[in-house]
C-alpha cells in the first residue's frame, strides 16, 4: 500500500486504501468476517488488494460470475453467523441481484421476526464522469435509500472511508457502501478523527452562514464552489451527509435554520434524487425558516452517453453549483 505522510506525521492515503485497511484489520480481529466476489483474489480495484495472500482462499472467495448467487450466499452465511463483505463491484451490476438484496437482505430480519440479523456488507463503485456509458454508469443510491432496512453510506474522504467500512463490518444490519469513482483515489489524511466516525452522523466541513449546501457524491465541487463564493460574499455551509440512511436531518434542519437558505447536489437524476428527499424534509419541517425556495443540482433524466464531451455537461459540478447558490441568494426574500 503506497503512502504518504503530511509535515505533521499525519498518513495521506486515498479512501480506498483506507478501506482496504479497515477490511484487513476486521478480518484479523473477527474469524467471522469474509469477503467474497469477482476476481476479487487479485484485487482489482484496490479494496481488496494483498488480502488473499495474507488470508486465503477461505477468507477471500472469488466467486462465479452470478450476482444473485453472490447477494443469496451472503444473506445465508449472515443469518448463519458470519459477517460476509460482498464486493459487487461496479454498481449496476447490483441490479442483477436486486431480488436478492431487496426481497432477502433488506427484509429477512423482519420476515423471521428478528430471530435472525443479516450482518452484510455490499460493497458498490459508482461511475460517472467515466465515460462508461449508460449501462455501467447509474448511480442507484436512491434506490437503496428508499428500501427499509439497508443502511446505506457514501464516504468521500479517507478517514469516512475507514470508519464507515469499519462500522459497517460491525452492524448487525445489511450496509450498502457506495464508493464514488471520482474519489476513491483522491489523497487525505488519515488521523485519529476515522475512529469516531458513525453511521447516521453527517459532518459539516465547512462553516457558513448564508447558504446550506447539501453534497451528495459532489463534496469536492461543492467546497470548491464554495470558495470561489466567499470571495463575491456569499458565505456556504457544507454539509457533507455522509449516510444516506438513516439520513441526518436534524444536521441539516440546524444548518437551514441558521442560513435560511438551501441547495441540495446530488449526481443522481433529479427525479426521486437524495436532493430531492432534502429538499422534501426540510420543506415539510422548516418552511418558515427559509427566505428564498430551495434549489436541486442534479442530473437530468437521460441515458448517459460514452461521449465524453456529452457525458461532462450532465453531472453536476461547480459551475452549475455555483450558478444555484447566487440563484438562491439572489431571489430571497428580506
Amino acid at each position: 500500500m503506497a503512502e504518504a505522510l503530511t509535515s505533521a506525521g499525519v498518513e495521506l492515503i486515498t479512501p480506498m486504501q483506507a478501506m482496504n485497511k479497515a477490511l484487513r484489520e476486521a478480518l484479523a480481529e473477527d474469524e467471522s468476517v469474509f469477503v467474497m466476489g469477482e476476481d476479487i483474489q487479485v484485487g482489482t480495484y484496490g479494496m481488496t488488494l494483498g488480502l488473499y495472500e495474507e488470508f486465503g482462499a477461505e477468507r477471500i472467495r472469488n466467486t462465479p460470475i452470478s450476482e444473485g448467487a453472490i447477494v443469496g450466499a451472503a444473506v445465508g452465511a449472515a443469518m448463519c453467523g458470519l459477517r460476509p463483505v460482498v464486493d459487487l463491484s461496479i454498481a449496476t451490476f447490483a441490479y442483477v441481484a436486486l431480488d436478492q438484496l431487496v426481497n432477502q437482505a433488506a427484509k429477512n430480519r423482519y420476515l423471521f421476526g428478528t430471530q435472525a440479523d443479516v450482518p452484510a456488507v455490499f460493497y458498490l463503485i459508482t461511475y460517472h464522469r467515466s465515460n462508461a456509458a449508460a449501462q455501467h454508469t447509474d448511480r442507484p443510491h436512491p434506490i437503496f435509500m428508499g428500501i427499509p432496512g439497508f443502511k446505506v453510506v457514501a464516504p468521500a474522504t479517507p478517514n469516512d472511508a475507514y470508519g464507515l467500512m469499519r462500522a459497517a463490518i460491525r452492524d448487525p444490519d445489511p450496509v450498502v457502501v457506495l464508493a464514488d469513482m471520482t474519489t476513491v483515489r483522491r489523497k487525505g489524511p488519515l488521523d485519529g478523527e476515522a475512529d469516531g466516525v458513525r453511521i447516521g452522523k453527517a459532518k459539516v466541513v465547512r462553516e457558513g452562514t448564508d447558504v446550506t449546501l447539501v453534497a451528495f457524491f459532489t463534496l469536492f465541487p461543492a467546497l470548491a464552489a464554495a470558495e470561489k463564493l466567499a470571495a463575491e460574499g456569499i458565505s456556504v455551509e457544507v454539509i457533507d451527509p455522509r449516510t444516506l440512511a438513516p439520513l441526518d436531518m436534524a444536521t441539516i434542519l440546524q444548518s437551514v435554520r441558521k442560513t435560511g437558505r438551501l441547495v441540495a447536489a446530488d449526481i443522481a437524476y433529479d427525479t426521486c434524487s437524495a436532493a430531492s428527499e432534502v429538499i422534501a424534509s426540510v420543506t415539510e419541517t422548516a418552511f418558515a425558516s427559509l427566505r428564498a425556495a430551495p434549489r436541486r443540482v442534479c442530473t437530468p433524466m437521460v441515458h448517459v452517453p460514452f461521449c465524453p464531451p456529452l457525458e461532462k455537461q450532465l453531472f453536476p459540478d461547480e459551475a452549475r453549483i455555483e450558478d444555484a447558490v447566487r440563484a438562491v441568494v439572489a431571489n430571497s426574500r428580506k
